[in-house]
């Protein structure tokens, strides 16, 4: 046990114990602790769809998309284009087996269905997108469609000659 005092109320007589099998919340007594308190029970599967982070940068030739994914292999992600230009990324971390005999000091890592959509632009061409899982980070690229530059036509400035023939 440790001597350290508890500044934050009388739990084990007034000592702070960091070996101590429950979970000190820094936050208890400020309102704040829902707030930030890792989900429990069935809120797992919710955190793992929020905990699915995702980069979009868009170069010059085109959309790039990176999700960090430890765990999974590519076999466990999906990519769909769906409903026109909607890009979704989806896929699902299951829970290790338990063991009956095993005894479990803490379960941090997330499990459950995750699933990120996202309106693509119309400048994109739907057919070429590609997706590569490497060392975790899934990359998503979607080529943007050549701009279509306006047709200029040249138009001849004549000196005077016109002005002439509209007069007769």
């Amino acid at each position: 046990m440790s001597l350290i005092p508890s500044f934050f109320g009388g739990r084990h007589g007034g000592v702070f114990d960091p070996f101590s099998r429950d979970i000190w919340d820094p936050f208890e007594g400020f309102g704040l602790a829902a707030a930030v308190q890792p989900p429990s029970g069935g809120d797992r599967e919710a955190a793992a769809i929020a905990n699915a982070r995702i980069d979009w940068k868009e170069t010059p030739e085109g959309h790039v998309f990176k999700v960090d994914l430890p765990g999974l292999k590519k076999e466990e992600v999906k990519v769909e284009v769906e409903d026109g230009r909607v890009l979704q990324i989806s896929g699902e971390k299951r829970r290790e087996q338990e063991e009956k005999t095993d005894k479990w000091h803490r379960v941090e890592r997330s499990s459950g269905r995750f699933a990120r959509r996202f309106r693509l632009p119309e400048n994109v061409r739907l057919d070429e997108v590609r997706a590569n899982m490497e060392n975790g980070v899934l990359t998503v690229v979607v080529p943007k469609a050549e701009e279509k530059k306006p047709e200029v036509k040249a138009i001849d400035v004549a000196g005077g000659e016109l002005e002439r023939e509209r007069a007769e």
